[in-house]
């Protein structure tokens, strides 16, 4: 029951206390779980930002529709998906395989070509949708993750990312935001922390067959 009274604990961090900082193994805590993230073939389509710098967090306090979150925050965590995810990108991901597992290029081969022939016949939005996907899968877990270690967060969907590209130069890098986390303490006057969670029964929410 460990679990579920954590995630009783977690809730959508409305203040936090900006004078704590998390310390650097709960942030390596985080990227790591955000690397075992499990996605779609495996593939991993995303990269994660992990800003800590007050000035850069205020400016994009502006493009985050003035949510004082992200500027208040220890860290804000930007889910970015790969622009391009074609042959080579999934050639560089089996040749990896190889490396860490030494399978043959025998074995292999067949599933990297039927992936080369199945992404170069997707169109680019349709790859776009399927890596924004992955990046809802990776938030999800670190909710979890920050659930269990204490962290508080305030997932969001409510941003410019277009801005947010701008601002962290993500475009240059290949990448483009998707989904933003605001990660750190809450405030003690957080009215919102004491609230009680509003969820449908597990009856009407879970359907045993």
């Amino acid at each position: 029951m460990e679990i579920i009274q954590s995630l009783q604990w977690r809730y959508a961090t409305k203040k936090f206390n900006n004078n704590r900082i998390l310390p650097q193994e709960k942030i390596d805590i985080l990227t790591e779980a955000f690397n075992l993230t499990a996605t779609s073939y495996g593939l991993q389509p995303l990269k994660l930002v992990v800003l800590h710098n007050r000035e850069v967090q205020k400016k994009l306090t502006e493009y985050s529709w003035n949510q004082q979150q992200v500027a208040d925050a220890s860290h804000v965590l930007v889910f970015c998906i790969e622009n391009t995810v074609g042959e080579e990108y999934i050639t560089k991901y089996f040749d990896n395989v190889k490396a860490i597992r030494n399978t043959s290029d025998e074995v292999l081969k067949p599933f990297r070509e039927q992936l080369v022939d199945s992404f170069k016949n997707k169109p680019a939005d349709e790859i776009a949708n399927w890596a924004s996907k992955q990046a809802y899968l990776a938030m999800g877990n670190l909710l979890t993750v920050c659930a269990t270690e204490k962290i508080d967060a305030c997932p969001m969907e409510g941003f410019i990312p277009e801005k947010y590209d701008e601002v962290l130069n993500l475009t240059q890098l290949g990448l483009n935001s998707v989904l933003v986390l605001p990660v750190g303490y809450r405030a003690d006057d957080d009215m919102f922390a004491e609230f009680k969670k509003v969820r449908r029964s597990i009856n009407e929410t879970v359907i045993v067959l």
